[in-house]
C-alpha cells in the first residue's frame, strides 16, 4: 500500500459519503445504509494505509539512527 492507495480510498470514501447523504433526502434508507458502509471501509483502508507508511518510515529512521550511530 501506498500514500497514493491512501488517498485514492478517501476519494472514494467522499464520494460514498455524498451519495449515503443524497439518499437520505430521497428517503432511500437502503442505499444510504449500503453507501454509508462503503464510505466506512474506504476510510479504514486509507487510514490502514497511511499506517503503513508512517510504520515503514519510522522503521527507516531508526535503521537510520543505527547506521549512523546517532540516537533521538
Amino acid at each position: 500500500m501506498s500514500l497514493e492507495e491512501a488517498s485514492r480510498q478517501l476519494e472514494a470514501a467522499i464520494h460514498d459519503a455524498r451519495v449515503s447523504f443524497d439518499c437520505i433526502l430521497l428517503e432511500e434508507l437502503d442505499r444510504a445504509h449500503t453507501n454509508a458502509i462503503t464510505a466506512r471501509a474506504a476510510v479504514d483502508a486509507a487510514e490502514q494505509a497511511i499506517r503503513v507508511e508512517f510504520e515503514r518510515r519510522e522503521a527507516a529512521k531508526e535503521d537510520s539512527s543505527e547506521a549512523t550511530g546517532t540516537a533521538d
